[in-house]
Parts: C-alpha cells; structure tokens; sequence
C-alpha cells in the first residue's frame, strides 16, 4: 500500500485563499489540516470538533493567565462563590 493518497476537491479560490489563511495563523498547511481532519472523523466517527482564531477578548485572556494574573481558587466551590452562583 502506497505511503501517501491524493485527495482532489474543488472549491472556490477566495474560499480556498481565507482558509488557508486561517490554516497558517494557526500553524497548519492545507495537506495538514486535511489530514488532521480525517484523523479525527475516524477517531470520533462523526465531526469531531471546530478549530477557530481566538478573539481579542480570548487572547487577552490567554496573556493575562500566561503572565502569572488572573483568578486562581482552589477548589470549584471558591470558583462558584466567586461568580455568586
């Protein structure tokens, strides 16, 4: 059995040129993504997940906790007197 198959698909240019925009700020290139993709249909047999830029707020987010800020509690139920809940 061959090490590597081809897979053809069509699509639009402008569709293909924002995807594969999205693939690199991510750190994927086209053949990875696909085969990233097909790994996890087979794993989850179905659709398994959505990869997504984060948003402003999120990455805002990610360097608040990096640099050492954010909220830390020790158990959920600080966690949930925290939100109030």
């Amino acid at each position: 059995m061959p090490k590597t198959a081809v897979i053809r698909a069509r699509t639009e240019p402008n569709l293909k040129e924002e995807v594969e925009t999205i693939f690199h700020k991510i750190g994927l290139n086209a053949s990875e993504a696909v085969n990233l993709f097909y790994s996890a249909v087979k794993r989850a047999q179905g659709i398994p997940f959505e990869l997504k830029i984060p948003n402003k707020d999120t990455i805002q987010a990610m360097h608040e906790l990096e640099s050492g800020g954010g909220k830390k509690f020790n158990n959920k139920e600080e966690f949930f007197d925290d939100l109030g809940i």
